[in-house]
């Protein structure tokens, strides 16, 4: 299946290489253009692309770069996926260290990957963000393996966190139901569940205790 991914740093290198590994069709891209992506693109025999031409047709796109880039991206950009796009978004709010602030995030309560959505009018499903990039390439394990590592997704959107775990499966993790797209902050920085590389049970844990507050750590 053609997935396009749009951002081509650590998390995205890495989905890059293993999705491609597991016979998808990858196009990627990133800020920069095309002509920077040939080594990733020689690596892993990823298509480079401007992100018009990545999510064109697509059946899966990644939205992986800084949040605060995220409103920058072209208007209608998914306009040209397919109808059934299942679109994942790895996003993180770093007001401190990266992002600055962002008000929907900090003034209206909004999630991180419900402020995504509404900036890309499309619902997302919040996965990867909590994991950490060499993890990816390091934690894969065959259904079943005592050692598998789960990942939490949350979404509003039931069909697409279906393809989405499934697409986990294929390239060696679990996948946990974390609810829908109001209660994916219980996945956000700052929160038992990030960077945790554990099985389901760990998982479903550190999700039910997380708190709803930010700590001044994760606000502007």
């Amino acid at each position: 299946m053609k997935i396009g991914i749009i951002g081509a740093g650590n998390i995205g290198g890495n989905l890059t290489r293993r999705l491609t590994a597991v016979g998808h069709d990858v196009h990627v891209a990133n800020s920069r253009g095309p002509q920077t992506l040939t080594p990733l693109a020689e690596e892993t025999g990823a298509t480079p692309a401007t992100a018009e031409d990545a999510v064109r047709d697509a059946q899966v796109v990644v939205v992986t770069i800084p949040l605060k880039a995220v409103a920058n991206l072209p208007q209608g950009l998914l306009d040209t996926a397919a109808a059934d796009v299942a679109v994942i978004d790895t996003g993180n709010y770093y007001p401190q260290q990266r992002d600055g602030k962002i008000t929907g995030i900090e003034d209206d309560g909004l999630t991180e990957s419900r402020w995504t959505e509404r900036q890309i009018g499309h619902q997302v499903v919040k996965a990867f963000n909590g994991t950490y990039a060499q993890d990816i390439l390091d934690k894969p394990r065959p259904a079943g393996d005592p050692a598998r590592v789960a990942l939490p997704i949350a979404s509003d959107d039931t069909a697409a966190k279906q393809v989405v775990t499934a697409l986990l499966d294929e390239i060696g993790f679990d996948a946990v139901d974390a609810g829908g797209q109001d209660d994916s902050w219980r996945q956000q920085p700052g929160t038992p569940v990030y960077g945790l590389a554990s099985d389901a049970t760990a998982v479903r844990k550190a999700l039910e205790a997380a708190s709803p507050e930010r700590t001044a750590e994760w606000r502007a």
